[in-house]
């Protein structure tokens, strides 16, 4: 049976004595060594920036706006017709 050593990377930051004291009495409170507990609050936060970046969050009511929209949409405006128009004229299959 072979053991292998997961893949990691390495990272590494400049901090202010008083950032470290801070994350060292952080960890600390939460019983975590200071890796454990940097690594996990990245993480966090990088998923919270990822999550902000990629979910749109919509009201009870925009969402039923929005269904409302796909289900039922209004009519095409007259600009929107003669593009649909211009582009049929040039060959363009639809």
């Amino acid at each position: 049976m072979s053991s292998t050593t997961p893949a990691t990377a390495r990272l590494e930051a400049r901090i202010s004595p008083e950032l470290y004291a801070l994350l060292k009495r952080a960890a600390a409170l939460q019983d975590r060594t200071l890796t454990d507990f940097v690594i996990a609050a990245v993480q966090d936060a990088a998923q919270r920036a990822i999550e902000q970046a990629e979910v749109l969050r919509l009201s009870v009511a925009d969402q039923e706006r929005f269904a409302q929209a796909l289900l039922e949409p209004p009519p095409a405006a007259p600009a929107l017709e003669r593009a649909f128009a211009r582009r049929r004229a040039l060959g363009f299959a639809e």
